[in-house]
């Protein structure tokens, strides 16, 4: 039996690369992050990030070979065949990285996930540092955290058009008109 059997909503359990992730439904999310910051000690969280798996398992998706000094962009990890990774359940991922800071200090990562349009409830009364980690998520990716108290851009500026650290932001910037031109 699991330490972990008694968090509301689990649906998976990953031990991978010395890190344990936590995948819970959305709807019991506020519930997972009570128990783990009551039950087992997780009393603060350092960082919470949303992550864009557009286009994530079609067939034009590929990876590059990691080695001990670094990746070969110029070869694809197919080796020989197509390698797709396999698809996610939903467009975004949501990340609270958490820590236990008391006696015995640990780390896990919580994870839910969302589709495009789909609300995340708030867990500013778990661990009031998610104010601020929300607001960036909602600035940058426009994940809407529903219920907090005040879901305003915090980096860029109000009329900014889009979320700059999605998949499908436009890539360039603005032409530049140089003096002299026309």
């Amino acid at each position: 039996m699991s330490e972990w059997n008694g968090v509301p909503g689990l649906v998976e359990t990953i031990e991978r690369h010395r890190e344990t992730t936590l995948v819970v439904e959305l709807a019991s999310l506020v519930d997972a992050a009570t128990h783990l910051r009551d039950e087992a000690g997780f009393n603060f969280l350092s960082d919470l990030t949303a992550v864009d798996y557009l286009g994530w398992g079609d067939k034009a998706v590929s990876g590059y070979i990691g080695t001990a000094a670094g990746r070969d962009i110029n070869a694809p990890m197919t080796q020989g065949y197509q390698v797709v990774p396999l698809g996610k359940p939903k467009r975004f991922a949501i990340n609270y990285h958490l820590l236990s800071v008391s006696e015995r200090p640990r780390r896990v990562r919580l994870q839910t996930w969302v589709d495009l349009g789909e609300a995340v409830p708030t867990v500013i009364r778990v661990w009031p540092t998610a104010d601020w980690h929300e607001r960036e998520q909602f600035d940058l990716m426009g994940i809407v955290f529903d219920g907090h108290p005040n879901l305003q851009r915090i980096l860029l500026d109000d009329d900014w058009d889009g979320h700059p650290l999605r998949k499908d932001y436009p890539i360039g910037g603005e032409p530049v008109r140089f003096s002299g031109q026309a």
